[in-house]
């Protein structure tokens, strides 16, 4: 029997096709977005004491009332935001979750989503699951910097949503107040839905602060941002994260959250809610993850890579052109086959057809394993 596809030039991901190379040839896997380190014990040892006394069964839909308690909070230390946690917080299966049911929620057929690319690899397909259509703005290397006049040219009535990611992934860069200004007047005059993927809010560096698009009132009521757990705990295999936004768009929301995840793991949520009473658990991120950034950047100086400083985010992109000429796929593979160190290239990121000549690594790696890539990069 033939059964048609419905993401039919969806293939493997470049995720999954860089991880199995260099699984083959035991290389060191600077590619995938995920710590090598281990988790703070102290989380361990909450969520164990979770199971321990029993919170193993379903909790509540739209997350436990304690960790909703503890965003809120969260929310206003860092952001200085005041969220109502009973009509405005979601716990999900992740940021992935959240953002997939957001997309499946307020897009149909016929609706066009404003992207902007490079771009989380996630945001495509949910949209043409649901029938809609993807409108791209490419953005270029090195600056990436987001020119407002062309959005607007490319918003038409069919347009329902813009998704934007700050910190960004792949690029790390972050919208400035003046993007973020720029941005609110263009949801609030063409009545569009903002999602915002924030899910490295506490990975911003130099000082830099994250503004989070929960801050801009004048959109508030348009706006749902997701954020991860994962990425703010180092525990992305638990995939937990959660959504806020205002009471209209998250009613819609929990109508399909209900039936596609309806609730994530208590003992995480109830382990994650008695570790974040100690608000140090986070605000200490961004210098830790900075310490990490320059930590590659030193080495790396004694490479023939040249770096695009990261803003924030995990991932840090460097040039390649002043040593090969090769396509940044190509190059990827032979990193990983004669050098046995894995990176990303950044045009996997694009829909667009671009010759560039980046790759992303990522260095949430213990200090050793930075150390020994870099000393495989050095005999390029």
């Amino acid at each position: 029997m033939e059964v048609p596809s419905k993401l039919p030039n969806i293939g493997q991901s470049i995720f999954s096709t860089i991880s199995a190379l260099s699984n083959q040839n035991q290389a060191i896997n600077l590619g995938q977005g995920f710590p090598n380190f281990a988790m703070d014990e102290a989380l361990i040892h909450h969520v164990n004491e979770a199971m321990n006394k029993g919170h193993n069964q379903y909790s509540a839909m739209i997350g436990i009332i304690e960790l909703r308690k503890i965003i809120k909070a969260k929310l206003d230390i860092t952001q200085g935001i005041k969220i109502d946690e009973e009509n405005e917080i979601t716990i999900t299966a992740g940021a992935s979750q959240a953002l997939f049911t957001a997309i499946i929620a307020f897009i149909k057929p016929g609706d066009e989503v404003l992207l902007f690319e490079p771009m989380y690899d996630a945001y495509a397909p949910a949209i043409a699951l649901c029938g809609g259509v993807c409108s791209y703005i490419t953005l270029l290397p090195p600056e990436f910097a987001i020119d407002w006049d062309n959005v607007k040219k490319k918003i038409s009535s069919k347009t329902k949503m813009i998704i934007t990611n700050t910190p960004n992934n792949p690029t790390g860069c972050v919208l400035s107040n003046e993007d973020c200004m720029a941005l609110a007047e263009i949801v609030y005059e063409h009545k569009l839905i903002l999602l915002s993927d924030e899910v490295y809010e506490h990975l911003v560096f130099d000082g830099a602060k994250h503004l989070s698009a929960l801050r801009l009132s004048k959109i508030y009521n348009q706006t749902l941002a997701v954020f991860s757990f994962g990425k703010t705990l180092h525990c992305t295999g638990w995939k937990i994260g959660y959504i806020v936004g205002s009471p209209y768009l998250m009613k819609e929301f929990r109508k399909i959250h209900q039936f596609n995840a309806f609730c994530v793991a208590t003992p995480m949520q109830v382990g994650i809610a008695t570790y974040l009473l100690d608000a140090n658990t986070y605000l200490g991120l961004s210098e830790f993850y900075q310490k990490k950034r320059d930590t590659l950047y030193n080495a790396m100086l004694n490479t023939r890579f040249d770096v695009l400083q990261c803003k924030g985010t995990f991932f840090q992109l460097y040039a390649y052109d002043a040593i090969s000429k090769k396509k940044d796929i190509d190059f990827a593979i032979e990193l990983i086959e004669d050098y046995k160190v894995a990176t990303i290239p950044l045009s996997s990121f694009y829909t667009t057809k671009l010759e560039l000549k980046y790759l992303r690594f990522c260095f949430a790696k213990t200090d050793e394993t930075i150390d020994n890539a870099v000393k495989q990069l050095i005999l390029l």
